[in-house]
């Protein structure tokens, strides 16, 4: 009988030599029982949380064309840590006259996979328990729970410390500083890309990274730890049931956990407060989230130069509209940051429209 081996290990931090080991100890069964294998499977570094992104799909398409009639594994749980995903498996199989064997567990049926796959992902949930229960402990010592915030860097030879970085603090100060004399957060990001500063990750300031959300306490703006105080737990991750995508959930406010670190301020007394109040004053509905869009194309353009998204400037002397890139607009980086009118473009595009339209080929396709 031909057989296909399916291996997978969890994170970067385990060893590469993993699926190498888990090969060959199913090779070696598959010599023991006849098996002709004829193709591996594998999945480095890759959760059993889900089975998105992951060769399980391959390996289920070549069942389906009749290329084997054996999986090999060395566990159920290399296959999936969810029951609900190893019973789809096994019944996606089974319909195809595969049968699903583990090297240490045997043969798969109903019973077995449900018991293995139900201990796998009680053992998946358990360990992320005590990750966060280690986390929380990590924060309550005054410790860094992980990431490094702009203008911050890890002590050397001192696990989960940070210092503050001079050169970072003094962007900060002027991030803050500026925002308190009435300035944007566009205007920020303009002022820092003009005068060449580095920003936190990419290649240039935006207004997203100063102003950030303060619901989620991301962005320069939201960064209580600026101010000495470190908040943890505001937010969990977990994995979108249909996409297999992670998805930022807000914890409730009594989930969360701060924590004093008055060594790592980089504001004066009150400037991060004064800062919370001023955006809170600013905040107020906006109407263009609760209506539709008001022109056909809104959403839909794209700079030609950079990539960036086009949005309305407003209205010249003569009443039409103009658009511009929103990069220029952001942060000052697009290298052509030249305007043009809205009723050109929708006049271009409504055209090329009808022109394609009149080809009966290319309306059939």
């Amino acid at each position: 009988m031909r057989a296909v081996i399916y291996s997978r290990y969890s994170t970067d931090l385990q060893n590469d030599r993993s699926i190498e080991d888990q090969v060959a100890l199913c090779t070696a069964y598959a010599a023991r029982h006849g098996y002709q294998v004829v193709r591996h499977y594998e999945d480095r570094a890759m959760s059993g949380a889900s089975l998105h992104g992951r060769k399980v799909h391959e390996l289920l398409a070549a069942a389906e064309r009749g290329e084997f009639e054996v999986v090999l594994t060395e566990a159920f749980d290399r296959l999936a840590r969810d029951t609900a995903d190893s019973l789809f498996v096994l019944k996606r199989l089974d319909f195809l006259g595969v049968k699903l064997v583990s090297v240490n567990q045997g043969q798969a049926e109903t019973v077995n996979l449900v018991i293995h796959g139900l201990m796998g992902q009680l053992q998946r949930e358990e360990g992320a328990r005590k990750v966060r229960r280690g986390m929380a402990g990590v924060v309550r010592e005054g410790r860094n729970p992980g990431g490094r915030p702009y203008g911050y860097r890890p002590v050397v030879g001192q696990v989960g410390y940070l210092e503050i970085v001079e050169d970072e603090a003094v962007v900060v100060r002027r991030i803050y500083e500026e925002f308190l004399s009435g300035r944007s957060s566009r205007t920020i990001a303009r002022g820092l890309n003009q005068d060449g500063v580095p920003p936190p990750r990419g290649n240039v300031w935006n207004a997203s990274t100063i102003h950030g959300n303060a619901k989620r306490g991301i962005g320069i703006l939201n960064n209580s730890l600026y101010g000495g105080r470190r908040t943890w737990n505001r937010l969990r991750m977990e994995k979108h049931p249909d996409t297999g995508k992670r998805v930022s959930r807000e914890n409730p406010l009594d989930q969360r956990q701060e924590v004093e670190v008055p060594e790592l301020r980089i504001l004066d007394e009150g400037v991060f407060e004064a800062a919370q109040a001023a955006r809170e004053a600013a905040r107020k509905p906006r109407p263009e989230m609760y209506r539709r869009p008001k022109r056909m194309l809104s959403g839909l353009l794209r700079c030609g130069v950079c990539g960036a998204g086009m949005s309305a400037t407003g209205k010249d002397k003569s009443g039409r509209v103009r658009i511009r890139c929103s990069a220029a607009r952001e942060s000052g980086t697009c290298p052509d940051p030249k305007s043009c009118y809205l009723d050109s473009v929708e006049e271009l595009v409504v055209g090329s429209l009808l022109e394609e339209l009149r080809e009966p080929r290319k309306v059939t396709l």
